[in-house]
């Protein structure tokens, strides 16, 4: 199939990702995929695509492709100078899509209708820079082919969704597994005060400064199980959220989780941006309830 496209810029980071693979924990193998999944799916929606399929996810914009034939695109996520955001555009042969750089936000994804048709590695198409598979980084001069069209084009071509938050973002936060460790102090300042997200942080996680978490423990931690939202603790003491590119284990004790929903926020500030987390309610008559103590209100 000849190419759809090709990449003539990339911006600071472009990758291919689509849901992740899944089920590979065991072999150390993380999920990987889109770090903000709804703005993912919606890509895909508005180019009637399957939800799942491959898009391109920018860092901060700058990508910039060359249609070789008539192409649907659509761009969400982090809007771009330059660019309709979540909206359906069609590229006629020799048309180029520049995206400038992001009005807020970080990450931006752009799907082609019939999705990218790259080689899946375990199951996706996703990169993953932590583990180092999947498809390579984008570079300038890479082809894309695109799959056939699975669904019909949608009679909507644009989706009205609210503005990216700027300044401070309150993010909900469920006690993790291994809150006792820390201080009475530690908890009240974890959601009574501002961090701020620095420029360390990237795809594996969100690398906060704030005031530190003390323990209330000594000793080791072994390695335990991570998911995408943990936030861990390293001897710092400066939080750490994990993104779509988190390990699979960690040796630092876990104090809360954020929500799906949320950790899709949070894929999306800035760094210099804050976060102020806040307690969210537990419904303890669910099955996956934990009998663990809860953060102060």
């Amino acid at each position: 199939m000849n190419a759809a496209f090709t990449v003539l810029q990339t911006g600071p980071l472009t990758t291919v990702q689509d849901t992740g693979r899944t089920g590979y924990g065991a072999l150390g193998i993380g999920p990987s995929g889109a770090c903000d999944s709804a703005a993912h799916r919606l890509a895909n929606r508005l180019v009637g695509n399957d939800e799942g399929v491959a898009v391109l996810e920018t860092t901060f914009g700058g990508l910039h492709i060359l249609a070789h034939r008539r192409i649907t695109v659509a761009l969400t996520g982090a809007p771009c100078r330059g660019v309709p955001c979540n909206a359906a555009v069609t590229l006629a042969a020799g048309q180029e899509f520049r995206l400038g750089m992001t009005i807020s936000g970080v990450r931006s994804y752009l799907a082609v209708r019939g999705g990218l048709d790259v080689a899946p590695v375990l199951g996706s198409r996703s990169t993953d820079l932590l583990g180092g598979l999947g498809p390579a980084t984008v570079a300038p001069g890479d082809c894309f082919t695109v799959g056939e069209p699975s669904r019909p084009q949608p009679g909507v071509d644009f989706a009205p969704v609210p503005a990216l938050e700027t300044g401070t973002v309150r993010i909900g936060l469920l006690p993790g597994p291994r809150i006792e460790w820390f201080t009475a102090q530690a908890l009240r300042s974890l959601v009574s005060r501002p961090y701020t997200v620095t420029v360390q942080s990237n795809r594996t996680a969100l690398r906060l400064d704030g005031p530190a978490l003390d323990r209330a423990r000594e000793g080791e931690l072994p390695s335990e199980g991570l998911t995408r939202g943990a936030i861990q603790v390293p001897p710092s003491g400066l939080p750490i959220l994990f993104l779509a590119d988190h390990p699979v284990t960690g040796g630092y004790p876990v104090i809360g989780y954020v929500g799906e929903q949320d950790v899709d926020r949070c894929a999306q500030i800035q760094p210099g941006q804050s976060i102020r987390f806040h307690p969210s309610t537990v419904d303890l008559s669910t099955d996956s309830a934990r009998a663990v103590p809860a953060f102060p209100r």
